[in-house]
């Protein structure tokens, strides 16, 4: 059995991503959008077709969004996003924005999704988003840029948080790391994941050593 999810963690590779809003419509065209995309696994500065400086209301329509989406950074917002300083916003292939202050880019986001910290960025706040962790066997898999398969989750060594819904923001820890590894979308809920116990729980958007992972600048 254990060799079996092995080998359906081996055959699945990244899809979709999901936006978290509730529109339907907006679900679908997001899907479409990036459907087998591999958003950061070769990213560089070259995918970046503009950047520009918000003006004060855009910076405080984006601080707001981020506030709500992850109120655990409430406290530390003006630290992360000092009011004072340039905000930029860098437009990528697939339609991807980077949210870069003193040229680090802190969030991502697709077309009008929620907007999702970088994995630098989470080490710093490490319990803003909600977790879901893989057994020790997914890591080599995850770090591959693999999406993440229910078996992987509901074996011994993962573990689900019953409330994270379906396509929601979440972070993607292992059995026996400290910091998350990825960070994904839920292509269902936890409940659901846990009782379907088969394909795609999580779509892997940004994991360690990928492209995003590298960029600790942006130039």
């Amino acid at each position: 059995m254990y060799e079996l999810r092995l080998h359906l963690f081996a055959q699945n590779k990244p899809s979709s991503f999901h936006c978290y809003h509730n529109s339907t419509t907006r679900h679908k065209k997001l899907r479409n959008l990036i459907t087998e995309t591999k958003m950061f696994k070769k990213f560089s500065s070259e995918e970046v077709s503009a950047q520009n400086q918000v003006k004060a209301s855009v910076q405080r329509k984006i601080r707001q969004s981020i506030a709500e989406e992850y109120p655990g950074l409430e406290p530390v917002m003006d630290d992360i996003l000092p009011k004072k300083s340039p905000l930029i916003v860098a437009k990528c292939q697939n339609h991807l924005n980077l949210v870069i202050v003193n040229n680090v880019p802190l969030f991502f986001s697709v077309r009008d999704g929620p907007y999702m910290p970088t994995l630098r960025l989470l080490h710093q706040y490490p319990d803003i988003m909600k977790k879901l962790q893989v057994d020790r066997g997914a890591i080599r898999f995850v770090l591959a840029g693999a999406n993440i398969m229910c078996p992987g989750l509901t074996s011994p060594g993962g573990a689900l948080d019953e409330e994270v819904e379906a396509e929601s923001p979440v972070a993607i820890i292992a059995e026996g790391k400290q910091h998350a590894l990825a960070i994904g979308f839920t292509k269902m809920s936890a409940k659901d994941i846990k009782a379907i116990n088969k394909g795609i729980g999580i779509d892997n958007l940004h994991y360690l050593n990928d492209g995003l992972w590298k960029m600790e600048k942006f130039d």
